[in-house]
């Protein structure tokens, strides 16, 4: 445990701070696999799929050049499908 009361701080910072990006990674990972499963329209999971990493980007979550590489691999696959 840190002795510093700013490091002290900081721990409890990145506490909360990894909850929320969990949060947010969870919300596209989820979405992610009913797409592979094909559960559901397909079409609005996509789209949920595209906000949801957008905001993953937009909160600093992830890299843009990921969301970027997950968009590309999930349109390619469900092209596929069809």
């Amino acid at each position: 445990m840190p002795i510093i009361k700013s490091a002290i701080k900081k721990v409890r910072k990145d506490k909360k701070r990894t909850k929320v990006n969990n949060l947010y990674t969870k919300a596209y990972q989820t979405t992610l696999k009913k797409i592979k499963k094909g559960t559901g329209d397909v079409k609005k999971l996509i789209s949920l799929f595209y906000s949801q990493i957008d905001k993953a980007v937009k909160h600093h979550v992830i890299h843009k050049n990921k969301a970027t590489r997950l968009k590309s691999r999930v349109s390619k696959k469900v092209s596929k499908k069809k």
